[in-house]
């Protein structure tokens, strides 16, 4: 098989080093971010919300204790930022297991600012 001109050009300066290289980074753009967002009741127990929020966001017990604070004070409180699907299984475990234990605790998703 022959090499056509350019493409042996091309090997001798590959060779000599002759050939620049521009690196370019590619173009990345940072997913969408979505928050969890808990909900106030007036009968799930607290201890319940901060065992939630150790369990399912991996907080101490002092900063979960502070959340479940702000949520029963305000209504509701941002637990995690993250991108949508890790949102929506995070809320939907702990619907599900707030439910699992007779508890009317709720999450929701929303898209952050």
């Amino acid at each position: 098989m022959s090499e056509s001109r350019s493409e042996t050009r091309l090997q001798d300066e590959l060779l000599k080093g002759d050939l620049e290289v521009e690196a370019q980074k590619p173009a990345t753009k940072q997913p969408p971010r979505y928050q969890v967002v808990l909900l106030n009741d007036d009968y799930t127990p607290m201890e319940f919300v901060v065992h939630v929020l150790e369990t399912f966001f991996g907080f101490g017990r002092e900063k979960a204790t502070q959340l479940m604070l702000a949520v029963h004070k305000q209504g509701s409180a941002v637990v995690g930022i993250f991108t949508r699907d890790v949102a929506e299984t995070k809320s939907e475990q702990v619907n599900n297991y707030a439910q699992s234990h007779d508890h009317p605790l709720m999450s929701r998703v929303e898209a952050a600012d």
